[in-house]
């Protein structure tokens, strides 16, 4: 596995991309407008104990991702565009209330702002969460990002080992992995759940390959792995999960990605 964002970055311009981000929030706050961060750098900064392991493992930021509510997407670009961004037109045209991309005034990077949820391979939903956390989203909807990916990479495997190394599973949001959350949704969506329990199966097994990882550190990461995994199961299924269930993966259970760029 590999790809974008796996490749070498120097501690400054990692430094600077994380000032960049967290400051973006401080001044949006400041506007009335709730930007909490999602990708590479919520990781790194949620993970104050283990961030240094996307540094090791060569995990570099590419641009910067956002959570927004679509009530407040009028303020977006007034926001970006006062501070020297400028708007990607036909993107945040084509996408109106979906989804903005603005690059930055160095034309070096840009954001990329998602309204309401992620709609990717499956759709993570955040309405009526953002303020439980700051300045990313809740810890439930950070490793919901990663493992609804299908098609998973390196980095998403590397930032959800971070993860689940530096926080425990519990059911509030409090520096907490909400399991309880994220059981919830897998059993109301056979999809959602047939690719969220693929993708922690995949985390447990790479992650006893990186030698950066100590044997106590690949035991954690397994047994969070376990944990989440059992307590996925335990969920009652809804009626919908069941019956889709029955068709299994005879049928496509997941949107390509690159249908919606």
């Amino acid at each position: 596995m590999s790809g974008i964002g796996m490749q070498p970055q120097s501690p400054e311009e990692r430094r600077q991309f994380e000032e960049t981000a967290v400051r973006l929030v401080e001044l949006a706050a400041e506007g009335g407008l709730t930007l909490r961060l999602l990708g590479s750098l919520a990781f790194q900064i949620h993970c104050n104990q283990y961030g240094h392991l996307q540094e090791e493992m060569g995990r570099a930021y590419t641009d910067i991702d956002y959570a927004a509510y679509s009530d407040e997407a009028h303020l977006v670009e007034p926001f970006f565009t006062s501070l020297g961004y400028r708007g990607e037109a036909e993107i945040n045209l084509y996408f109106a209330g979906e989804r903005m991309i603005f690059h930055d005034p160095t034309g070096s990077f840009h954001v990329d702002v998602f309204f309401d949820k992620l709609a990717f391979c499956h759709e993570i939903d955040w309405t009526g969460r953002l303020h439980l956390d700051s300045p990313t989203i809740p810890l439930a909807e950070l490793l919901l990002e990663k493992m609804q990916i299908v098609k998973i990479n390196e980095k998403d495997i590397i930032d959800t080992i971070m993860l689940l190394l530096e926080h425990p599973l519990g059911d509030d949001d409090s520096e907490t992995i909400n399991i309880a959350l994220v059981s919830q949704a897998c059993a109301s969506d056979w999809g959602l759940w047939r690719t969220v329990t693929m993708n922690l199966e995949k985390v447990a097994t790479l992650s006893a390959t990186y030698d950066e990882l100590g044997e106590q550190e690949k035991k954690m990461v397994s047994a969070k792995v376990t944990g989440a995994l059992e307590r996925i199961e335990e969920e009652p299924k809804t009626l919908g999960w069941k019956t889709r269930s029955l068709i299994g993966d005879r049928v496509k259970w997941y949107q390509d990605v690159e249908d919606l760029v």
